[in-house]
């Protein structure tokens, strides 16, 4: 008896051990993946665009009272949208044929694979760029947009604006897009070298988080709306997930918490060596108790 729970012991710190290096290995692999696109993105990255990036304002409000017209060609204020869910927020503009459709292609396929329901759990506003975007265009891409989000009913939750310059640069500079016009094929300047991100918003009109690139995990679109909802919709796995993991504003990501999976896993392995110990002296004593008798 005494011989297995010795052989369980040393299971239990080799399995320690190991756990400990696998998350230390995963944790430098991410590092390294999160890093190396950074300096490589830097410098390749056109004069002219130097202009077009991001400025994340994490908690900065943004312009409520601002105007805008939506998909239904209805006049509405920016402020309209923000009651009691977290807001999904992208700025693309319709016209485009590049970029913007991969950006709410990304965006609808992560809230699509979030588990979190439109309407329910959050909302969506996608505003335009480009003045000159009507709000048929808005429609348009509206109709493609909820045909990949897969969920019905969320019509009356997601909204695609157009506006006037004013609004669009009051809204742009509270979340920090920052874009420039460039010439098209035909030399006329009417497209928009801009970043590919989607922002996230809490209830109240502050901004939360934003994902870079133009593939989202549904894990992070997830855990962002629930950091936007101030835990309201967290599950307890939500809740797990965020300690795992940190949203790190220069990358746009979330990463794996390698410290703290390290110290979970450690507690892990005192609490089975300590289970393991108090079993092998009960052990003891019954062994002892019967040599006695």
């Amino acid at each position: 008896m005494e011989e297995g729970l010795e052989v369980t012991l040393i299971g239990f710190r080799r399995f320690g051990i190991l756990m400990m290096a696998v998350l230390f290995l995963c944790g430098k692999g991410a590092y390294a993946q999160q890093a190396q696109p950074l300096g490589a993105s830097a410098q390749s990255m056109p004069k002219f665009l130097k202009d077009a990036g991001i400025v994340e304002r994490l908690n900065q409000p943004l312009p409520l009272a601002t105007t805008f017209v939506d998909d239904a060609g209805r006049p509405v204020t920016l402020g309209t949208y923000f009651h009691h869910r977290p807001i999904a927020l992208a700025l693309v503009y319709f016209k485009c044929t590049m970029l913007c459709p991969q950006v709410l292609h990304g965006m609808a396929i992560g809230l699509q694979g979030s588990g979190l329901k439109a309407g329910k759990d959050y909302d969506v506003v996608v505003t335009s760029i480009d003045p000159t975007d009507t709000p048929m265009d808005a429609s348009m891409a509206k109709k493609t947009f909820l045909a990949r989000i897969g969920q019905p009913g969320a019509g009356d939750s997601v909204h695609f604006l157009t506006g006037q310059q004013a609004s669009i640069t009051a809204l742009s500079e509270a979340t920090g897009f920052h874009y420039v016009r460039v010439p098209g094929p035909d030399g006329k300047m009417d497209q928009f070298a801009h970043s590919s991100v989607i922002m996230f918003a809490t209830p109240e009109g502050k901004m939360s988080e934003y994902l870079s690139g133009i593939d989202y995990l549904s894990r992070d679109v997830r855990l962002a709306l629930v950091n936007a909802s101030h835990l309201k919709i967290a599950t307890a796995k939500d809740l797990f997930l965020l300690y795992c993991c940190n949203y790190v504003p220069s990358s746009g990501k979330y990463t794996v918490a390698v410290l703290r999976l390290l110290g979970l896993a450690a507690m892990v392995t005192l609490l089975a060596m300590g289970l393991g110990f108090y079993f092998l002296g009960r052990s003891k004593k019954r062994s002892n108790t019967g040599a006695m008798a």
